[in-house]
């Protein structure tokens, strides 16, 4: 082989390695519990929480002070998973939260107890898998995390009876989860779904933050990390699709986002609207970034939580 041909061949195993090696990291800072961080989220979504910080320290000392108790079960895959459950007078109304990437049950509600206490609601604050307190290697992306939702929609069952009226809520990662949970077939207890600024998949919110904040293309990074993640965490990138499940939905669900959100895009939000086939509602709260709409327009919300809470749940 003479020296041009070397050279190419080194600068293609040199391409190769650096591809994969991006990849490689790519996968385990967004896929693997003990490489994604909590504050690389918090900047990368941009919302600036410390202005919220007296409303939620007010409200934090608030939920501290209610009777709790915490809460196990198994997932269907074997995994521990962990809760803190409050309850409120008969228990006959429960909403399940589920929480944002990186983040866990007790942060990501901490503002709307408030608000769902208050109302007389039960309220489960959930780990999701590879989160706070509950088992797990690799995150779920709600692919995963419905199947978890539908054994915490069977546990609140068995402790507050069938005759008890759930309502889930997600944030984020936790709005794909309860989208998601909403295309299987749940329980007749299952009244509506809270959705806040959730993604269709991981797939395309990936692509998008790979686009908007790294500047990178799809390709090679997505289609390997699909098939890394396939064989490591057992689903793929976009095997889940909130704007797919939502066609199969049969209970209501109220939709909010912030206009503002360049983390999730608020265009992720509008499809999954168009694509819902069961009776729906929709927030878009102006101004408002990722995860920030209850704290921008409280009153909005919770109007809106309201009116959708009167229509199913009494």
């Amino acid at each position: 082989m003479n020296l041009t041909l070397w050279i190419i061949a080194a600068l293609a195993v040199s391409a190769v390695a650096a591809v994969t090696a991006e990849c490689v990291y790519f996968y385990r800072r967004t896929m693997k519990r003990s490489k994604a961080k909590k504050e690389r989220t918090i900047k990368m979504a941009g919302t600036d929480w410390e202005k919220y910080m007296p409303f939620i320290e007010k409200r934090k000392e608030y939920l501290m002070a209610q009777p709790s108790k915490e809460v196990r079960i198994k997932s269907k895959d074997g995994l521990n998973l962990h809760g803190t459950y409050f309850p409120v007078n008969d228990e006959k109304k429960v909403v399940i939260c589920f929480h944002g990437y990186t983040s866990e049950g007790m942060k990501d509600y901490i503002a709307l107890s408030g608000y769902y206490l208050k109302k007389g609601f039960s309220m489960l604050l959930v780990d999701e898998r590879a989160h706070g307190q509950s088992e797990g290697d690799y995150i779920g992306f709600g692919c995963l995390d419905r199947w978890d939702a539908l054994e915490w929609i069977k546990f609140i069952i068995k402790q507050c009876g069938n005759d008890v009226s759930i309502l889930l809520h997600g944030t984020s990662m936790g709005g794909a989860t309860v989208l998601m949970t909403g295309g299987l077939d749940i329980p007749p207890q299952v009244k509506g779904i809270v959705s806040d600024c959730a993604f269709t998949s991981a797939k395309y919110v990936f692509t998008h933050v790979l686009k908007s904040m790294y500047h990178l293309p799809a390709f090679p990074v997505i289609p390997v990390t699909d098939f890394v993640n396939k064989r490591k965490a057992g689903y793929g990138m976009d095997e889940c699709n909130s704007a797919r499940e939502v066609r199969k939905a049969k209970v209501p669900i109220l939709f909010i986002h912030g206009d503002a959100d360049f983390f999730v895009p608020c265009s992720m939000c509008e499809e999954i609207y168009e694509n819902c086939a069961s009776p729906k509602k929709k927030l878009i709260v102006k101004g408002a970034s990722h995860a920030e709409s209850y704290y921008k327009d409280t009153q909005a919300y919770e109007k809106y939580l309201d009116e959708f809470i009167g229509g199913i749940i009494t």
